[in-house]
């Protein structure tokens, strides 16, 4: 039995015993050009330790200032968010001692956020069709990140078993919100699709406001993953916290994992311990990280060196008034756009084709043929070398001429999926993979009249069926001319020149 056999068999054994119960936590860096309490850029990427400055630092007699965009940033992801926006919150100093954090605390908001009561509806396929879900959103706060530690020695790359270790404060004090879900129960076995419809909409709503990249194969947007089990209508169980589920896929892979481990301990008679967990992208499983049984609360004090921040209600609606149209609505609209049903547009949405697809037609595709493409022969292609479909070197304009080649004559649908192949591996443009890997229609009559003598002569029985009015069977030499000419051939031209070679009517 294979392991994904394996581990579907687990999970069906895991969910048909237990009720799973999720909750998320997402970090999400604002794509602010300077931090959240100072001027220091926010540039990804620099030489460690040179875009801090002594706020970031935290050192003595320097004064934060927040970041006025950080602050719009946030209201109008709460406002996208169906959220109620707090007429007065203020900051707090979340105390902790670790070398990531400079100031040994980290300003943040507390029970005092500033969007707070919303939610988030998503779309999650099911055997039966899409199937919606509402996913209630506690609160949206507004907190500086920490600084990047670099583990060296030991076997795990963290700081147990470490022979010392490197400190970047780069990041400290880039401005972040956390987005944190209420419970979410009654998923069942869709708990992890649902997890990872949530984030994906998230990460949708966040590029539409254009509050943040959110990169998470650059940290931008990092998710925490909460999961208990219970037995049915048994009070909920200990959660496990699974810490920084860098992409989409980790996240599904991220519950599904963790359900399953809690299970067998569970079965087995063991307990859950309250504890954080770190995911392992390698393996899809998690290990034990720091415990929460008898940990304290962190100390929160009120920031002293930072004033309320209290949002008239005429700066909330202005800000109201500069949100875009949101994903849900722009799908709905392209649905009927395009006139395809709820499950073809979501096959769209989950491959993460949408904008894609989109931005081709507004290139001058066919609608049809961008979904075509971007859907069929490059959604397998990402599929299979495991990428995000944007994330494939292709481009609009190089859909847009393939088509307009089909169009003409000049390639065929075969033809097309091998110059997208030299696309993705590096061979150039469209016409330079052409040229390089000779691919052409063979429009030549002689050459193909050549082609269709050779396979007559090799299936005489057919030619005679095909006289004889079974014109079905001229599949086969079609076929066989299609295989001689390494699919160059336009398939109805070969089938129309070989019925008048024969003498034979449609």
């Amino acid at each position: 039995m294979s392991i994904d056999a394996r581990i579907t068999d687990e999970y069906a054994e895991a969910v048909a015993e237990f009720e799973p119960v999720i909750g998320l936590e997402t970090h999400v860096e604002l794509g602010t050009n300077s931090k959240m309490f100072c001027s220091c850029s926010t540039t990804f990427g620099g030489e460690p330790n040179t875009h801090v400055c002594p706020v970031c630092l935290g050192l003595p007699g320097s004064m934060p200032v927040v970041n006025r965009v950080a602050v719009e940033s946030t209201i109008r992801m709460g406002l996208a968010l169906n959220c109620s926006i707090a007429s007065w919150c203020r900051f707090a100093r979340k105390n902790y001692f670790y070398p990531d954090m400079p100031k040994d605390y980290q300003v943040s908001q507390y029970d005092e956020p500033l969007c707070f009561d919303g939610y988030l509806d998503v779309m999650v396929d099911t055997d039966e069709g899409p199937r919606p879900y509402r996913v209630e959103i506690e609160r949206v706060h507004m907190e500086e990140d920490t600084g990047k530690l670099t583990h060296t020695g030991g076997a795990t790359g963290r700081i147990h078993g470490a022979d010392y270790s490197l400190v970047d404060y780069n990041r400290a004090g880039i401005p972040l919100i956390e987005i944190v879900t209420k419970p979410v129960p009654g998923t069942g076995a869709l708990a992890p699709e649902v997890a990872k419809a949530y984030v994906t909409e998230l990460r949708n709503l966040m590029r539409a406001l254009g509050v943040s990249d959110v990169r998470m194969e650059e940290g931008s947007l990092r998710c925490d993953v909460n999961v208990s089990l219970n037995l049915p209508g048994a009070e909920w169980g200990t959660r496990s916290e699974t810490k920084n589920v860098n992409s989409l896929r980790s996240v599904e892979r991220a519950v599904r994992s963790e359900i399953i481990r809690q299970a067998e301990v569970l079965r087995s008679g063991g307990r859950i311990v309250q504890e954080t967990r770190h995911f392992h992208e390698d393996t899809g499983r998690s290990t034990s990280g720091r415990s929460k049984e008898q940990a304290e609360d962190y100390r929160y004090f009120p920031e002293p060196d930072l004033l309320p921040v209290a949002p008239s209600l005429e700066w909330i609606e202005e800000l109201r008034g500069t949100l875009p149209e949101l994903p849900a609505l722009k799908r709905a609209r392209l649905q009927a756009e395009w006139g395809i049903s709820e499950q073809e547009l979501q096959t769209i949405v989950n491959g993460g084709a949408l904008e894609i697809v989109e931005a081709t037609i507004a290139d001058g595709v066919e609608p049809a043929a961008a979904r075509k493409w971007w859907t069929g022969e490059l959604m397998r292609v990402a599929n299979e070398r495991e990428v995000e479909l944007a994330d494939l070197p292709v481009t609009p304009a190089q859909i847009r001429r393939v088509e307009a080649l089909v169009a003409d004559g000049s390639l065929n649908d075969k033809l097309a999926r091998q110059v997208f192949e030299g696309v993705i591996n590096g061979e150039g443009d469209v016409d330079a993979v052409i040229a390089g890997r000779g691919l052409a229609v063979v429009s030549d009559d002689s050459a193909l009249l050549a082609a269709i003598d050779a396979a007559l002569a090799e299936q005489p029985d057919v030619a005679e069926k095909i006289k004889g009015g079974k014109v079905a069977a001229a599949g086969a030499i079609v076929g066989a001319v299609m295989k001689a000419t390494r699919g160059q051939a336009d398939a109805g031209k070969v089938r129309t020149l070989l019925l008048e070679r024969l003498g034979v009517a449609e």
